[in-house]
């Protein structure tokens, strides 16, 4: 194989710098890394997810009702449009589990016994089917197995309809319904506390009173059906029979947190690595540059012998794709391995049957092709410069820079710079563009770091409002269905119980024109304690005596304000509907809410002074007292500790973070390091010859590392707090991209997070600057002296 002088000279190039080309490198393939790790998840939860659905059925609509008789089954299968519809006995319980002090919460579902195809089928992981005429046999869900060490032959006790029963365990499965379990108003999973249970129909209904009936139902429908226009007909059917609103799979929970996920994935992984290669073209641009004018002599030699301006660019577009090509090829393979990190984080949240790594080629292809695009165009510049440069032109060096006083030394006192500090002011003025180039660079490092880790700050504050402002009770209960407002009081003889404050939840659609959502009403006492309605701000916002209190993404999704009427129609009891006026608006940072003064909400609901649950403040003296009562009392369908939801949301927070902060910190570190090194190299490259004869006038190797580097650590120094302002405005972006109905995330940068993004970056420069000065040290005074001027 012949190798043709160009690229001869080509690899000789890029071996005489090949500290600069391998920053380069890295910084390209952090870039591809990011796009690969996250969008390679995306293709792999979204395949999954996908093949999942398919295969084991999932319903398109889902509905609730109280009490429906197993007749109505055929109308709602004679809907237009409905191509399967299953029916199930779907029950919340307590649980007595080993090991656990407070009752956890379990949900009892009906499946048919034989087994056979259904919507929403389950996967057996261990064990078999529950059998025909055992009423006591049951399935549970993996994840509630692992967390309690729960096998096939175990057994857990529930109090079912007010009584105690032992639940044989014979097998534990997984159902697409449940890929993200969560309990409905817990905002992370909690494994331990919260399990989901598949039971024989016939024993699940007797033991319920459902014989010949049902009071959940899902809906697979036909390609092209609006899933509208079926859920109305669908609750029009259920009315009658205590129907509480149906819902499509968007609204689904566990459709709905997953889909947030994946937007998030594909919106991090399109927007994020555009940094890095912005930042890698910037370093192309200038070292290109760079080495088009040290080989001015070179170029005019070639073009004399007859290479053509064609030939002469195309040598340097590969000087720049072999860098390209070296980034792209890392980024692919560490991108591939951050990703798989990354999968097995969602194993830990996210439960199928097996959520393997994918990484796709075209995801592979199209990061190659945006790197290669970014170092084209950093390289571009010095392309056609290389290939306009006349020949006799060329042969001349270029003409030396021209020193000025600077703006600095005019306003600076007489004398007040020595003269190195005087060579670095002039130095950077010689050349501003390149110096806030590299100014911009580093301050890109330390803004990442600063949107790579405010999240931690966001959360404190976010803790700190749910948990320390807004909601100060001990537990909140929940009821197996509304109850006289007597239960208060008998809440309040509990064991420990210091004192108690009402609650109604009531599901409703609010509809304004053709926009329309879903939710719970929560009515809560006009003089709350315990769980009150707080704005981000801190505000108390205090609930009207008659109109609706709406958080402003629910208005913001039905488009209202305040002051406006929006019709409600309840899903529950006499279901009653009404135009309400919004009385006010709440930002709040998790989900939709809705909420109303008790007393407006009974008379909503043309009901007495009736309540679904209970917030509990409690003597810690009195807890193992107080969880053995609410294990035996059937009413109470589950409760929820927010001691329990803080020390679980921050396990979870812990295992998620330390992963992201440790991939921010070196991201940061690549940036800060291609910049400085690259900077220190060309500008010792630039001023070898300077630099010698000040060494041969007397100048010692400290005096001139500090007029090289001084430039550096001035840049730096720039740099930081510019990256500091920078890294808010991109803060303030990211909280704006994560703006969903799942959470919000507020703006909260502690001086710590800015602390800690000036310390890697300062870091960061100052090994650059160490590896710079070990070159300086080592300068060979006579080799460079004896070159041409």
């Amino acid at each position: 194989m012949v190798v043709r002088p160009l690229d001869r000279k080509l690899l000789r190039d890029l071996w005489h710098i090949k500290g600069q080309a391998f920053a380069i490198s890295l910084v390209i393939a952090t870039g591809v890394a990011m796009y690969v790790a996250y969008l390679s998840n995306f293709d792999s939860l979204w395949l999954t997810q996908t093949a999942y659905y398919e295969r084991q059925r999932f319903a398109d609509v889902f509905g609730r009702t109280t009490r429906t008789p197993l007749g109505v089954r055929e109308q709602i299968a004679a809907i237009p449009g409905v191509s399967a519809v299953d029916t199930r006995v779907v029950m919340d319980v307590n649980l007595d589990v080993p090991g656990l002090r407070e009752p956890a919460t379990g949900r009892l579902i009906s499946v048919p016994v034989p087994r056979r195809d259904t919507l929403n089928d389950l996967v057996l992981r261990s064990g078999r089917w529950v059998e025909p005429g055992r009423p006591d046999e049951v399935l549970v869900s993996e994840a509630f197995a692992d967390a309690h060490r729960l096998a096939p032959g175990s057994a857990i006790t529930a109090i079912v309809n007010g009584r105690r029963r032992r639940l044989e365990i014979v097998g534990t499965a997984l159902s697409p319904e449940y890929i993200y379990s969560i309990r409905p108003g817990d905002i992370i999973p909690d494994d331990s506390r919260f399990g989901v249970f598949w039971m024989e129909q016939r024993a699940l209904a007797a033991v319920f009173d459902m014989e010949g009936g049902f009071n959940d139902v899902a809906l697979k429908l036909m390609p092209g059906t609006s899933a509208g226009d079926v859920i109305a007909r669908l609750d029009g059917i259920l009315a009658r029979y205590g129907g509480l609103g149906a819902q499509p799979r968007a609204l689904q929970l566990s459709h709905w947190y997953i889909n947030n996920e994946l937007t998030q994935l594909q919106s991090f992984g399109r927007i994020v690595p555009i940094i890095f290669f912005s930042v890698a073209a910037f370093l192309l641009h200038v070292v290109l540059t760079r080495i088009v004018s040290v080989q001015r002599e070179q170029i005019a030699a070639l073009k004399a012998l007859g290479y053509a301006n064609r030939e002469i660019a195309g040598h340097y577009v590969k000087w720049s794709l072999v860098i390209t090509t070296a980034g792209t090829l890392i980024g692919i393979g560490g991108g591939a391995w951050l990703g798989l990190q990354l999968v097995g984080l969602y194993n830990l949240y996210f439960r199928f049957p097996a959520l393997t790594y994918t990484l796709a080629a075209g995801t592979a292809l199209t990061a190659a092709g945006i790197a290669f695009g970014a170092g084209v165009l950093g390289a571009l510049s010095g392309v056609l410069r290389a290939a306009r440069l006349p020949p006799a032109e060329a042969m001349r060096p270029e003409a030396p820079p021209v020193y000025r006083e600077t703006l600095v030394e005019r306003l600076a006192p007489r004398n007040w710079l020595a003269p190195p500090s005087r060579m670095i002011v002039r130095n950077l003025s010689r050349q501003p563009v390149r110096a806030l180039l590299s100014i911009v660079g580093i301050a890109f490092s330390a803004a990442m770091m600063i949107v790579g880790t405010f999240t931690l700050d966001s959360l404190d504050v976010i803790l700190d409002q749910m948990f320390g402002v807004a909601q100060r009770q001990d537990l909140t209960m929940t009821f197996v269905r509304p109850v006289s407002s007597r239960a208060l009081h008998e809440v309040g003889r509990l064991p420990g119980v210091v004192y108690a404050e009402p609650s109604r939840t009531v599901p409703a659609r609010l509809r304004i024109a053709n926009r329309s959502r879903q939710v719970a009403i929560v009515g809560l006492a006009p003089d709350a304690r315990l769980n009150r309605v707080i704005d981000v701000s801190g505000r108390v916002v205090t609930l009207p005596e008659d109109g609706l209190v709406l958080s402003t993404k629910l208005a913001e999704i039905l488009d209202v304000g305040r002051g406006e009427a929006v019709t409600v129609e309840v899903l529950e009891g006499g279901r009653p509907v009404y135009r309400a006026v919004v009385a006010d608006l709440v930002e709040e940072y998790m989900g939709l809410s809705a909420y109303m003064q008790l007393p407006a909400l009974h008379r909503l609901m043309r009901e007495g002074d009736s309540l679904s649950g209970a917030f509990v403040q409690m003597d810690a003296g009195y807890e193992e007292a107080l969880y053995r009562r609410l294990k035996s009392t059937p009413v109470v369908a589950g409760i929820a500790l927010k001691r329990a939801t803080i020390e679980n949301f921050q396990k979870t927070i812990a295992q998620n973070i330390t992963l992201i902060i440790v991939f921010n910190v070196l991201f940061s570190t690549v940036i800060a390091c291609g910049v400085v090194y690259n900077a220190a190299l060309i500008s010792l490259s630039e001023r070898s010859r300077e630099l010698a004869s000040l060494r041969v006038l007397g100048f010692t190797r400290a005096e001139i590392s500090f007029i090289l580097l001084g430039e550096l650590a001035l840049v730096t120094a720039v740099a930081v707090p510019a990256g500091m302002l920078l890294g808010y405005g991109l803060s303030a972006l990211t909280v704006r991209a994560f703006d969903s109905e799942l959470y919000r995330i507020p703006l909260a940068i502690s001086s710590r997070t800015y602390a800690w993004s000036a310390i890697v970056v300062g870091g960061a420069a100052a090994l650059s600057a160490l590896a710079v000065r070990r070159r300086l040290d080592r300068l060979d005074l006579v080799a460079v002296l004896k070159a041409p001027e």
